[in-house]
Order: C-alpha cells, then structure tokens, then sequence
C-alpha cells in the first residue's frame, strides 16, 4: 500500500471523491501541516493553526496509478483559487499534495511530482501546494465519511464532478 495525502478545501467533499476509486483502500479526513499538535475543528477552522483540511489516502499503486489519484484531485479543486474552495474561504482550505518524505517511494514521488509541475504549467495562478508531510492528525469521527453519513449536506464539489471521478475508474 502507498499513501498520499491531498487538501482539496472542505475534507468532506474531497474524501468522497477518491473513496469513489477503484484501488483506493482508505481514507482518512484529518489535519496537516500546522503548527498546533492534536488540533480540533473549532481550532483549525479560526485559520491561525496553519493545518489544512486534509484527506489521507492508502492506495494500491498496482490498482490504481497515481496520475489517476492526481486527475481525481484536480477535477475536484480549482488550483487558481488562493486559501478557499468555492464559498469555503481561509488558509485551512487552501489545497495541497503532501507526502511523508520517510515512506513514499522514490519512484511514486517522481510520478507525483511530474503531473504536479505539469498541471501546474497550465494554469497563470496556481496556489497548490506541494510539499513533504510534516503532521497529520486525524478529525474528529463526525467528520469521517461525513456525506455517507449525511447525503443531503453541503460540499464545494458538485455531483458532476463526482460523475467525472467516477468515471475515471474506466481508464484505470
């Protein structure tokens, strides 16, 4: 199994995302990145922690490619948009790729960082980051799987490009 961790603005959304893949073993929403250990929500979402909203993914890189955990992710963001997605506006929204420098594989790595620097060519802003792991503290449970739980609640993604996910399980 390999892991990845990508903020995509509210975790919620982003987390159903790529639990709509085929090869993506778990997802975990949590904290990354910021300087207050052991955050709660109440904290994080007063934009002064420095934690994004988060989603660890465990994948299996013989299932699933990384260019298409990558193609998920940046159907589901908009990199030109600084510190927010859609209505959800602070630093803790802002998006990012994070890796732990100490497990990826090197080869992995490469692959991320190539479509990264290429995504990144296509666009004249672009505010996603990319950048090793420093933290990850899990949320709080009701925030996991939170539009299982809660079909009908919001979330900056919309349902087609939830389709458009989806859809890339017939490529893989």
């Amino acid at each position: 199994m390999s892991v990845l961790y990508f903020a995509g603005g509210c975790f919620w959304g982003t987390e159903h995302a790529f639990s709509l893949l085929d090869g993506v073993t778990a997802t975990e929403v949590g904290y990354a990145n910021g300087h207050v250990p052991d955050p709660t929500y109440q904290q994080v979402k007063r934009s002064d922690t420095g934690h994004r909203e988060t989603v660890r993914v465990s994948f299996d890189p013989s299932r699933i490619s990384v260019s298409t955990l990558l193609q998920a992710f940046f159907i589901c963001i908009d990199p030109e948009q600084e510190d927010g997605q859609g209505h959800d506006i602070g630093d803790q929204y802002r998006t990012g790729i994070y890796y732990d420098p100490m497990l990826i594989d090197e080869t992995l790595l490469k692959e991320v960082e190539a479509f990264y620097y290429s995504e990144k060519g296509k666009h004249e802003r672009f505010y996603t980051e990319l950048k090793p792991l420093d933290c990850f503290y899990g949320a709080e449970e009701y925030h996991q799987k939170y539009l299982v739980k809660n079909p009908s609640g919001y979330c900056h993604v919309t349902l087609g490009q939830f389709a458009a996910v989806r859809k890339l399980n017939d490529r893989s």
